[in-house]
């Protein structure tokens, strides 16, 4: 006789309803912030900021099969994921999270638990960075699960940072390190069709890759660096978050500021973990980094006047510096040579592209 002692409880949501099920999911919210002035409950959040405070708002959408794999991502995970990519959009303009609204659309093979488990992971990224759940919407899917997640900030007018505002000669720097996120997806790629392909015999082996998993599967935004550059009294002349790539992202930076740039192979940050797991891959690290995205990691430009600052940072990384629109996009290789940056970053639109997460907004 089987035992099903071990097996969890499962609770369909038709038990509850949509509004029980609202009630469910947001009956342990506790608003943090007086510019939280409603929050759940009523047809519309209020929020109130104070005078001379700019409200920055953004919005990400994830869907499965296209933004994610839950063959490989733990539902905890992804609620964790979906809050972050957020908050990196309002870091890259230097401005800081105070609220978000949270809609999911769901099919019928989610139970209460699969849900209240991604609902786990909202709720710790909000914690992790003093967020409040002001709202949202749930509804019923017949393709699978899709999360949408407005988040509202908030930040100076004379502190916010755009892209359009970088001025040649200023340095080009990167936070942190890159490419890790995408080798980290290689990685479960593989297991995955491993796995399959051995009828799920063969089970996945991840020892010793935990870097690269958790830069897939559980991105932090850097509001670190935010927090740092304000601390040394850095203001970049323009930032950006890097969600699709280095070579987009810069050249994103150098479109919207109608200029060049030159970026130097050599000073690219590759952690030793995912230099290691790309060339075990046959894969370029640096193409890695230029390309491979969902690091969210900060790119952000500076006067030249401010290194002696950011000098020695840990965080921080120069890798190149801004030019004249006339010079182009530039990459100086480790062997002094110089080549054009293209954009080959995810394309949410292109046909046959490769199933990347990552968060595509322009």
């Amino acid at each position: 006789m089987l035992d099903n002692s071990n097996i969890p409880p499962r609770t369909e949501l038709e038990r509850l309803g949509e509004f029980g099920l609202i009630d469910y999911l947001t009956k342990n919210i506790k608003l943090k912030h007086q510019s939280s002035i409603k929050g759940v409950g009523d047809d519309a959040a209020v929020l109130g900021f104070d005078e001379g405070l700019r409200c920055i708002v953004t919005t990400d959408m994830l869907i499965e099969g296209v933004h994610f794999d839950l063959s490989y991502t733990p539902l905890k995970h992804l609620g964790y994921k979906s809050v972050m990519v957020n908050v990196s959009d309002l870091a890259a303009m230097n401005a800081q999270a105070r609220q978000i609204t949270v809609s999911v659309a769901i099919s019928n093979r989610f139970s209460l638990e699969a849900l209240d488990e991604l609902y786990q992971g909202i709720y710790l990224a909000c914690e992790r960075e003093g967020i409040d759940v002001v709202g949202g919407d749930t509804t019923s899917s017949t393709s699978g699960l899709i999360i949408s997640i407005t988040a509202i900030g908030q930040a100076k007018e004379e502190d916010i940072v755009y892209r359009n505002t970088a001025q040649e000669n200023d340095l080009i720097v990167v936070s942190g390190d890159l490419g890790g996120a995408y080798v980290g997806l290689q990685l479960l790629e593989r297991e995955k069709q491993v796995f399959l392909s051995t009828n799920q015999r063969v089970q996945p082996d991840l020892e010793g890759n935990d870097y690269i998993l958790e830069r897939q599967l559980k991105p932090e935004a850097r509001t670190d660096i935010t927090a740092i550059l304000k601390k040394l009294q850095v203001k970049p002349t323009a930032m950006i978050d890097i969600s699709d790539g280095l070579s987009s992202e810069i050249m994103h930076i150098c479109k919207q500021s109608d200029k060049g740039c030159n970026i130097f192979e050599d000073k690219i940050p590759i952690d030793p973990t995912t230099y290691n797991a790309a060339r075990e891959f046959n894969l370029d690290p640096t193409v890695c980094a230029l390309n491979g995205g969902e690091d969210y990691e900060l790119l952000f430009t500076m006067n030249l006047s401010d290194f002696d600052k950011i000098k020695g940072n840990p965080n921080l990384t120069v890798i190149g510096h801004i030019t004249e629109k006339a010079q182009g996009y530039q990459l100086i290789t480790k062997s002094g040579s110089q080549h054009p940056l293209t954009a080959q970053g995810w394309n949410a639109f292109s046909e046959g592209e490769e199933k990347h997460a990552q968060d595509n907004q322009e």
